[in-house]
């Protein structure tokens, strides 16, 4: 597999979407950690990893691929800063919810977690069956309560609160999005809204995610929300009256639903799902030794054939 400076990618990936290498960025990420034994919490750092980031100029699969030839899937080793999987990783394809780790990421570098976030009549969500906890105008959350709903419930009332107030308006939060997009190389996205909720000029590719995910995880609020599985908090109302919600993660490794493939242990990660997106999934895992891996599945067809493949990439971790 062939290395190449970040500037160089930067320039391949403008000029040619096949074409793919490796770029330096420079992470001083912890990661906490939930071990797989349910009566042992212990929380686990990783020591700062990330300064290569590879992919190859093609599909990547073992001989017995089972996956799908219609999702877009990758899985990166990010201390080996080896590609193990790759299938359409550079496809531009809808991210539903996944859009939301790149609004953690822009609300991190841009916001503070003890900000408070003021609800304005953006924040209502009108789409049939869209996430959300009925957010009003006038309603206040600091953006560390903002950022555990959205990561941890997906919901996209909370995304557009986030995205007015640290952007200024949906529009103006979409352009810092689509400028740190540029920033790390995901130069194949474009974003116009904090949510996902389908836009036809609203796409990603699953290497981008990738990147994207890992620039996140330079952030230790963002590892540590992704490892919840569930969140309780009051905010305030317009009228400064307490308001109380409770969430739980939608993601089926950590609910304790699915299981990750023996030897492995996903740590967290995001979901996503829209009619335009399929269902989707992007996810940091560790092996036995502790080694970060980040895998992420697009598009594929429904909840269960979803986890089923993540659980076939997860598998090729221990191969």
């Amino acid at each position: 597999m062939r290395c190449i400076s970040k500037l160089a990618l930067l320039c391949l990936l403008v000029g040619t979407i096949g074409l793919t290498g490796c770029s330096y960025f420079s992470y001083s990420a912890k990661y906490s950690v939930s071990t797989s034994d349910e009566d042992t919490r212990k929380t686990l750092f990783y020591p700062t990893f990330a300064s290569e980031l590879c992919v190859a100029d093609g599909d990547i699969s073992g001989e017995e691929d089972t996956i799908s030839s219609n999702i877009s899937a990758g899985l990166f080793d990010l201390n080996n800063r080896e590609t193990l999987y790759a299938k359409n990783v550079n496809i531009q394809v809808h991210p539903a919810s996944l859009t939301k780790v790149m609004t953690a990421l822009v609300a991190l570098k841009y916001g503070k977690l003890d900000q408070v976030l003021v609800a304005d009549n953006n924040v209502y969500v009108n789409e049939s069956g869209a996430q959300k906890v009925n957010l009003k105008e006038g309603d206040r959350l600091t953006l560390d309560q903002a950022l555990r709903i959205l990561l941890i419930y997906s919901a996209n009332d909370v995304a557009n609160l986030i995205a007015t107030n640290i952007g200024g308006s949906i529009e103006g939060f979409a352009d810092l999005m689509n400028k740190e997009a540029l920033a790390i190389g995901a130069t194949n996205s474009h974003f116009t809204n904090p949510h996902g909720l389908t836009d036809e000029d609203h796409y990603v590719t699953a290497y981008d995610m990738y990147l994207i995910f890992n620039a996140a995880m330079e952030y230790e609020a963002f590892s540590e929300i992704i490892n919840m599985t569930e969140y309780s908090t009051n905010y305030l109302d317009s009228s400064g009256n307490s308001i109380e919600v409770s969430v739980s993660t939608t993601n089926a490794y950590l609910s304790g639903s699915q299981s990750a493939p023996m030897g492995v242990t996903v740590i967290g990660g995001k979901t996503g799902t829209t009619t335009a997106a399929g269902h989707c999934l992007i996810l940091l895992a560790r092996d036995t030794n502790g080694s970060p891996y980040i895998a992420v599945i697009m598009r594929d067809t429904d909840s269960g054939t979803l986890y089923s493949d993540m659980s076939s990439l997860l598998g090729e971790i221990t191969k």
